[in-house]
C-alpha cells in the first residue's frame, strides 16, 4: 500500500515534533512539519496539532495566513485532516477560552469551560475511556472502549450528528468529531501509547486506499 504524504501544520505551538515521532515510530517517512503552502496544498492527508489556549492557536494560524490555506485545503479541495485537542477545537465556530475567539467554522460549534461538581477536577489530565459512537475509520483498529490521554479545560458542544465518539467524565463530553473529510480528536494520540498509534494508523491506511 502506497504511503500517503503526511503534513503536520507548524504554526508555532510546542508538541508538533511528538506527533511526527509517533508517525514515523509506525513507519511513515513521508512526512514533514510545514506552514509552506505548496506542502500543505500538495499533501495527501494534514494534521493539525494543538497545545495551550485557543486564543495564541488561532491567532498563530491566522498571523501566518494559515487559516486561508487550511480552508483552500480542507474545505474547497476536500484534503483529510485529523486535529488533535486544541487543533479540534480550532474546527468550532467559536470559543469562549479567554474571551469570545472566532474559530475556523468547519464543523457548527462552540468551545466552552469544562464545569463540573468538585469531584471531577478541572483541567481534566489523565486516561480516559473513549467509547465510539460510529463506524468512524479513526477507531477501526481499537478495542471497543480503549483508553486515551487527555488534558483540556475546554470541551466542544456541537450537533450530536458530527459527534462520532465520547468520554465520561462527571458529564458525556465530546472526545471526537466528524463531517466528511474533517476529523478531530480531544485526546492527544500522540501521548496515548498503542490505542494512540492504532488511530494514526487507521486515519492514514484510509488516506492510502483512497
Amino acid at each position: 500500500m502506497k504511503q500517503p504524504s503526511i503534513i503536520i501544520i507548524d504554526y508555532g505551538i510546542g508538541n508538533t515534533f511528538s506527533v511526527s515521532n509517533a508517525l514515523i515510530a509506525l513507519g511513515y517517512r513521508k512526512l514533514k512539519i510545514s506552514s509552506s503552502e505548496s506542502d500543505i496544498l500538495n499533501a495527501d492527508a494534514l494534521i493539525l496539532p494543538g497545545v495551550g489556549s485557543f486564543e495564541a492557536c488561532v491567532n498563530n494560524l491566522r498571523e501566518r495566513y494559515l487559516d486561508i490555506v487550511l480552508n483552500e485545503a480542507v474545505v474547497t479541495r476536500g484534503k483529510q485532516i485529523l486535529g488533535i485537542c486544541v487543533g479540534m477545537q480550532l474546527m468550532a465556530t467559536t470559543s469562549q477560552e479567554n474571551g469570545l475567539h472566532v474559530g475556523l467554522g468547519w464543523i457548527p460549534g462552540r468551545v466552552v469551560k469544562l464545569e463540573l461538581s468538585e469531584k471531577y477536577p478541572v483541567p481534566h489530565v489523565g486516561w480516559n475511556d473513549v467509547r465510539p459512537l460510529t463506524k468512524d475509520t479513526l477507531f477501526s483498529q481499537t478495542f471497543r472502549s480503549a483508553n486515551f490521554y487527555f488534558d483540556h479545560s475546554y470541551h466542544y458542544q456541537c450537533d450530536s450528528d458530527f459527534v462520532t465518539a465520547e468520554c465520561s467524565y462527571g458529564v458525556p463530553l465530546t472526545a471526537a468529531i466528524q463531517k466528511e473529510n474533517i476529523h478531530g480528536v480531544q485526546f492527544h494520540p500522540e501521548k496515548s501509547g498503542n490505542n494512540g498509534l492504532r488511530l494514526f494508523r487507521s486515519f492514514l491506511n484510509s488516506i492510502s486506499r483512497c
